[in-house]
């Protein structure tokens, strides 16, 4: 295998990884966790299930799943092969594969044993972590094509900039998790409209309500802070297009999230349109996550103080 094969694979794997995303997600909306029963990895103990819509978006979600995972073994192998001698591409692949076969066992776990949402919403966190760690692997294969001259900013990266993108990336995980246990509290009823919540600027605070709005809360705070860094970056970026792109993109990333979060409330009542919305939304925060972390980590190769190669 050559360069250009080991990123072609590299970006089937993230494609595979992103399906997956979507189609956890379609069995969350259809409420089709269940679609199988309690076997695992059978369907209703057979190879080839009875069909049911339930049972087939289940089961689907278990071969794209399978196949994915074959595919991050590929690719952990192809990096072993080719790159044994670079720890970038060895940590997104060796994290790949791990979280993958996280994902898995939690899922099977799920299937096979009553699980509570809070398990539920941890397995939402692990496939984007999962997700994200094949993205990074694609766009270092890109970088890698260009030469680490091309990537190299030609100042180095004030040590703030990295703290302040960490602090964020940490906390927009908690958000990610939080929004993930709504939906499998099945409380996204408990705000009606946007951007008020039941028509108050602060409702009572209780049951669903009080998840929702806690998740609205935190998701504003995200905002707030993505906007902060943007604007903080781009007056210490001279010398830095490449990054400036990328937060620029983050910030666009986090307006698109908001906008589907409000798109998600207006079709809370449409059951067609409500799986799409919710799809979208999690697509959106599943890129900006992980484009949110490559940043940091660049911020953190291209620090101040640190000896460059």
């Amino acid at each position: 295998m050559n360069a250009k094969r080991y990123r072609a694979l590299a970006i089937l794997t993230c494609i595979g990884m992103f399906l997956v995303l979507i189609a956890g997600a379609l069995v969350t909306n259809t409420d089709s966790g269940r679609g199988c029963g309690t076997d695992w990895p059978l369907c209703n103990g057979k190879f080839i299930p009875a069909y049911t819509v339930e049972s087939l978006i289940e089961y689907s979600h278990r071969l794209i799943s399978g196949g994915v995972g074959m595919l991050v073994l590929a690719s952990f192998i192809a990096t072993l092969v080719l790159y044994r001698k670079e720890k970038e591409p060895i940590v997104y692949a060796s994290g790949a594969g791990l979280f993958t076969l996280l994902q898995a066992l939690l899922g099977a776990a799920a299937v096979i044993w009553p699980t509570t949402p809070p398990v539920l919403a941890l397995h939402f966190g692990i496939s984007i972590l999962a997700f994200m760690f094949t993205l990074l692997l694609v766009i270092w294969t890109y970088r890698k094509k260009r030469g680490t001259e091309a990537d190299k900013p030609l100042t180095a990266i004030p040590r703030p900039v990295f703290w302040f993108s960490l602090f964020i990336l940490v906390y927009s995980y908690c958000v990610v998790y939080l929004g993930a246990y709504v939906r499998h509290t099945d409380s996204g009823g408990g705000c009606e409209g946007w951007p008020l919540c039941n028509g108050e600027f602060v409702p009572d605070l209780h049951g669903a309500t009080l998840y929702v709005f806690m998740h609205r809360v935190a998701a504003a705070v995200l905002f707030v802070l993505v906007g902060l860094l943007t604007l903080y970056f781009n007056r210490v970026s001279q010398g830095h297009p490449g990054l400036r792109k990328e937060m620029t993109a983050t910030f666009v990333l986090i307006c698109c999230q908001v906008l589907s979060g409000a798109l998600l409330t207006a079709t809370m009542r449409n059951d067609d349109w409500f799986i799409f919305t919710s799809i979208l939304h999690n697509m959106i925060v599943s890129a900006l996550f992980g484009i949110l972390c490559d940043f940091m980590i660049r911020a953190w190769k291209w620090r101040e103080g640190r000896p460059q190669a």
